[in-house]
C-alpha cells in the first residue's frame, strides 16, 4: 500500500488538474501518477472530493474570516477541499492527521504565509464539525 501522505499529494495534484482543466477524476488520477497504478486511498480522495465539493466547499466558505472563496489560491483551495473532505466524511483519520497533512502539503505546494490560512480554516472547520457530533478523534 502506498503510503498516505504519498497518496494525498497525489490527491493534490488529481484535484488541481480538474481545477485548471476538464479532466475527469479517473484522467485526472492517471495524469498524477506516473505507473498507472495507484493506491485506492487517492481514488477515494479524488471522487470523495469531487461528490461532496459543494458541501466541502460550504463549510470552508464559513470557517474564512475577511477573507473570501474566490480569493483564495487555487492550490490552496484545493488542499483545503481535500482536508475537509477528509474532516467530514474519513472518521477513521484523526483530526490531527489530517490537519497535519494539509500543513504539510501547503508547505511543499504553496507559498509559507498560507500555513497560516490553512491551518486557520481547518481549526474552524474541525471546532464546527466538533459541536456538530460531540468530541471524537
Amino acid at each position: 500500500m502506498m503510503k498516505r501522505h504519498m497518496a494525498r499529494e497525489l490527491a493534490v495534484q488529481s484535484l488541481f488538474q480538474m481545477e485548471l482543466s476538464d479532466l475527469t477524476a479517473e484522467e485526472a488520477i492517471e495524469f498524477a501518477v506516473d505507473d498507472k497504478e495507484y493506491d485506492e486511498f487517492v481514488g477515494r480522495l479524488v471522487e470523495g472530493v469531487v461528490a461532496n465539493k459543494d458541501v466541502v466547499d460550504a463549510k470552508i466558505r464559513e470557517a474564512l474570516v475577511n477573507w473570501s472563496f474566490e480569493r483564495l489560491g487555487n492550490i490552496e483551495r484545493t488542499i483545503l477541499r481535500l482536508a475537509v473532505y477528509e474532516l467530514l466524511f474519513e472518521e477513521e483519520i484523526p483530526v490531527r492527521v489530517t490537519i497535519n497533512e494539509a500543513i504539510e502539503l501547503t508547505k511543499a505546494f504553496a507559498e509559507d504565509e498560507a500555513t497560516k490560512i490553512v491551518n486557520g480554516v481547518l481549526g474552524k472547520v474541525a471546532s464546527s464539525i466538533e459541536k456538530e457530533s460531540g468530541p471524537s478523534n
